[in-house]
């Protein structure tokens, strides 16, 4: 599931830093928000998100950055690749186990 992004990285941080210019020109982040959203093509929602999200990576709003949120799922994508090769592992040695006893009662 790999969603397209619409945006440009460079059209999302000058919408960001438009926001943030602007924003003492209206009584509220969202009114600002909803101002400027029209003029970059976005919902105001989406533009909101990408302010929130650069505040938190900033460290000016408490939450997980992006970066963190990356090796997050970096680090369960590893550890769903190792228990998968630990469960061929268990079973392989299951296997050769069961082997090695059936050799030994032929004997």
């Amino acid at each position: 599931m790999n969603k397209s992004n619409k945006f440009s990285p460079e059209v999302r941080d000058r919408a960001v830093r438009l926001v943030q210019e602007h924003r003492a020109e209206y009584p509220s982040l969202w009114a600002a928000v909803e101002s400027i959203a029209p003029k970059i093509g976005c919902v105001p929602q989406t533009l909101l998100a990408w302010v929130k999200r650069q505040e938190v990576d900033s460290g000016m709003r408490n939450g997980v950055t992006t970066a963190k949120a990356q090796r997050v799922k970096e680090l369960e994508r590893e550890v769903k690749e190792l228990r998968r090769a630990n469960e061929i592992l268990k079973l392989a040695s299951a296997s050769f186990a069961q082997a090695e006893l059936d050799r030994r009662l032929k004997s």
